[in-house]
């Protein structure tokens, strides 16, 4: 159409010039053919940048299109990657876990619903004890887990005067793992050689009620020990577990709590073979800033076993959070009463502390009866006399290798 335009117009043209202008024939049709020729020349330009214009609007969306794409390729090359790194036995694991302790509540509730309907039932049957003034019948509480702390029976100026005289060692107790009996760590045992060549307990020992300086000591002195067994046992291309004694009067002392930090980062190297042993009642005793300490020890690689413990009914996510590794629970009192102890069946406590990281350590095994029970309840940790009492540390690990004790002492 525009071209058939552009035609009439030089036809108009040329018959302008003709008849107004008085050209002849030729230059009229000349005139209309150069008029024809500039107008064609101008639409084809024009149409020439509108066509370049449209390509490189397309070539643009085309660039935006293939940005697109790469970050899509990007994000699913992560989600592919996120994938490959999943774990998904671990993943299975949590979930056994969580079916586990789910089927344990349902349990539980099932037989409490059955134990309340046969109450109610036998109360139907029985005499009303209403007749009966000032009489009340109370359900009998689940019995708590025995205590077993004695004072000690050697006083704190013996403790003291033994201590500055250097007659405190350290000995080793290993904790088992069932049922093969593998050496699975070894608690550090601070004991203190008496005048007539015997070794005392610390038990006999550990001051209670004050002399916090004696305990900063020994502290001290075990976790001198641990470091320089540790060090040389992995010099040795060995890796050992060590568990050391700590106390509020360590982390409550400001010069002493920094010595330990101070220790601790010196010796990075063995802290993921390095845990502090802590008196439940110590634990959840400690204020805001020796829980402070207690984070800043477990950003830097050891961790924490909380011993002497009467409940396991506690935060676990919280006190892994902390560091803890593992919970120590009387083997006897936890056999004989778990419900004292923890709402959950025995044989699920080892599934739900493990979706933390965490264990249980059977402490105090007396007979063969209670690694049985044990085994057959899945808690494989166990230590006591029955299967290894404290013995010295090998000669070339030791930090004191030329202190002798009595020979029937001696580690077999």
């Amino acid at each position: 159409m525009v071209y058939s335009f552009i035609g009439l117009s030089a036809v108009a043209i040329g018959a302008l010039a003709y008849f107004a202008l008085t050209f002849t024939p030729a230059n009229a049709a000349l005139a209309a053919i150069v008029f024809a020729f500039v107008c064609v020349m101008i639409m084809e330009r024009r149409l020439r940048i509108r066509a370049e214009n449209r390509l490189e609007r397309a070539i643009e969306d085309l660039s935006r299109l293939l940005a697109t794409d790469a970050q899509a390729g990007a994000v699913l090359g992560q989600r592919i990657n996120a994938i490959a790194d999943t774990n998904p036995g671990q993943r299975l694991e949590t979930v056994e876990a969580d079916i586990s302790v789910l089927g344990t509540v349902i349990r539980q509730v099932a037989e409490a619903v059955a134990e309340i309907e046969d109450k109610v039932a036998k109360d139907r049957k029985a005499p009303s004890w209403s007749d009966a003034p000032g009489r009340t019948i109370v359900a009998p509480m689940p019995k708590r887990a025995p205590q077993h702390a004695r004072e000690p029976v050697i006083p704190l100026e013996t403790l003291r005067q033994a201590l500055t005289d250097d007659r405190l060692v350290c000995h080793i107790q290993p904790i088992l793992k069932l049922p093969q009996r593998r050496v699975a760590g070894y608690d550090l045992v601070p004991r203190l050689v008496l005048g007539d060549g015997d070794l005392a307990d610390p038990p006999d020992f550990m001051p209670r009620r004050g002399g916090y300086d004696a305990l900063r000591h020994i502290e001290g002195s075990a976790l001198i020990e641990a470091i320089a067994v540790a060090r040389r046992a992995r010099t040795g291309g060995a890796q050992v577990a060590l568990h050391v004694p700590l106390s509020r009067a360590t982390l409550g002392d400001g010069n002493a709590s920094e010595q330990v930090l101070v220790t601790l980062d010196a010796n990075r190297a063995i802290l993921e073979g390095l845990t502090f042993l802590v008196e439940e009642t110590e634990w959840q005793s400690m204020t805001n800033h020796e829980r402070a300490l207690v984070e800043q020890i477990a950003r830097k690689g050891a961790g924490f076993s909380l011993a002497g413990t009467t409940s396991l009914r506690v935060d676990v996510a919280e006190m892994a959070a902390m560091g803890m590794r593992s919970l120590r629970v009387e083997a006897a009192a936890l056999i004989e009463t778990p419900d004292a102890f923890t709402d959950f069946h025995l044989s699920d406590i080892g599934n739900y502390l493990n979706r933390y990281e965490m264990t249980l350590i059977a402490t105090g095994i007396s007979s063969e009866r209670q690694i049985v029970e044990l085994l057959d309840n899945g808690i494989v940790l166990v230590q006591g006399d029955h299967l290894a009492a404290p013995g010295q540390i090998r000669q070339d690990l030791s930090l004191d290798a030329g202190r002798t004790v009595s020979p029937q002492l001696r580690r077999v």
